[in-house]
């Protein structure tokens, strides 16, 4: 298992199919067919804290930073777009951000990377 936060995210992230790693920023992300980020890590970039960034399905930013803000934010510059910020640096229920990765890739992702996600 990787030792990290972030390395666990990558495991994540890299698990999808057509993903790949290259930084954005100063920081890993994460991009569906080569294209659109989907996902990135937010270490002490902006703040204190470790986190990651999230593309999300329109309103569970909105739900999940109301109803669990010690996890959840809303992450500067892409916030206004509905991606998710998630805090890595609290006890992270790993199922559930791997369903928001999912979420996450599958709203960028082409649609043969989709298809080929739904068969496996």
């Amino acid at each position: 298992m990787p030792a990290t936060p972030a390395e666990r995210l990558r495991a994540l992230c890299l698990a999808l199919p057509g993903c790949e790693e290259r930084p954005s920023h100063g920081e890993p992300a994460w991009f569906a067919g080569g294209r659109r980020m989907f996902a990135t890590v937010a270490d002490h970039h902006h703040d204190d804290r470790t986190a990651c960034w999230l593309a999300a399905p329109p309103g569970l930013q909105e739900h999940l930073v109301a109803t669990d803000p010690e996890r959840f934010f809303r992450p500067p510059y892409v916030g206004h777009r509905g991606w998710l910020g998630v805090y890595l640096d609290v006890a992270v229920d790993w199922p559930h951000l791997a369903d928001l990765v999912t979420a996450g890739y599958r709203l960028v992702a082409p649609a043969a990377l989709r298809a080929e996600l739904d068969r496996r």
